[in-house]
């Protein structure tokens, strides 16, 4: 018996010495993203997160997309379910700039590092803000339509959510461009969250009462559509200067036909790639470059602004065709349309 045990105490030595031997290395698991985006209804939306998704994968990340469908309560809900599922970075495209606030701090405090992307989340500990600078979107918005109408011209502003914080800085971009001119400012209203028919509601409304209507700005290309959709029914469409920002398909395909006389493009595929490489530098301890500091109520965020183009039809071959944001087929596809009829 006592043979029998020592042998047993030997083969369990030598086991346990070969074990020793036998290095394991740790599991190394890829780093997860959280990317909560208000919503992914509009086109422009849907290519910022196949973009963003496609560059972090490739640079070794895994990316939680939540979208909360405008639902800002369903928003919060889904930051505090990135927080508990313990990501590493949440990038944020807000979908109320305010009432996010007390939740990215929660993830701060948390220790999860926080991008906002296009939005700026007010009075909260940001890490980094990416966006295009949309105080000169507004400004490009302005100088089109004075280019485009009377000295006296009368104009209706559709701007979009006041829960977006772009909003106010396209607005005073915008008045800039105009001030000290002769343009009437005849109707001003904001799209709550983005609604897009609340600018065909404005614009019937006001050729309806009979007004004289020189231009319609529009806080983007959703609410372009709408307005040229009411333009359309008094057979205005192409009469009246009609601008807006996104550079979305349709809204190329009007200026081709000359519907839509201006879109601002934003280079956001660029800005989608810049986030996800921003987001894996901060996972790394790395301190992703700046070219800004913007204020969001209770700190300086470090930013980075893009910088953005007016789209016209003197030049929407090189700048979206060109660039492969849209093809040629897709950009003059109503036109061909009609040379084949």
């Amino acid at each position: 018996m006592k043979r029998i045990l020592a042998g047993g105490l030997l083969l369990c030595l030598l086991l346990y010495c070969a074990g020793c031997g036998q290095t394991e290395e740790p599991s190394k698991e890829k780093p997860v993203i959280g990317y909560s985006i208000d919503s992914l209804i509009i086109e422009r939306w849907q290519r910022d997160r196949d973009v963003f998704v496609s560059a972090a994968n490739q640079l070794g990340a895994e990316v939680d997309v939540q979208d909360a469908g405008g639902d800002v309560d369903k928003q919060i809900d889904q930051i505090r379910e990135l927080v508990h599922k313990q990501v590493q970075v949440i990038v944020v495209v807000a979908s109320d700039c305010d009432r996010l606030s007390a939740v990215i701090r929660e993830a701060s405090e948390n220790g999860i590092q926080v991008i906002c992307y296009d939005r700026l989340v007010k009075n909260a500990p940001v890490d980094l803000y990416l966006s295009v600078d949309s105080q000169q979107v507004g400004r490009l918005m302005g100088e089109c339509i004075l280019q485009n109408i009377p000295e006296d011209g009368r104009i209706i502003c559709i701007f979009g959510s006041t829960h977006d914080s772009n909003t106010a800085l396209m607005r005073k971009g915008f008045q800039e461009a105009i001030e000290g001119s002769g343009i009437q400012v005849i109707r001003s209203e904001e799209a709550d969250d983005w609604v897009a028919e609340r600018a065909y509601e404005v614009v019937s409304e006001e050729l309806r009462a009979g007004q004289q209507i020189d231009a319609v700005m529009c806080g983007n290309d959703d609410l372009a559509g709408q307005a040229f959709q009411a333009l359309s029914e008094y057979q205005k469409a192409g009469q009246v200067v009609l601008v807006g920002q996104d550079a979305e398909l349709a809204a190329c395909q009007r200026i081709a036909e000359g519907t839509q006389t201006m879109t601002v493009y934003k280079p956001f595929l660029e800005q989608a790639r810049l986030a996800a490489e921003y987001a894996v530098q901060l996972i790394q301890g790395q301190t992703p470059e700046t070219n800004d500091l913007l204020y969001n109520g209770s700190i300086f965020v470090p930013s980075y602004m893009v910088a953005p183009t007016a789209v016209t039809e003197e030049n929407l071959d090189d700048v979206i065709i060109q660039s492969g944001f849209h093809s040629s087929t897709e950009v003059y596809r109503n036109l061909s349309e009609k040379q084949d009829k």
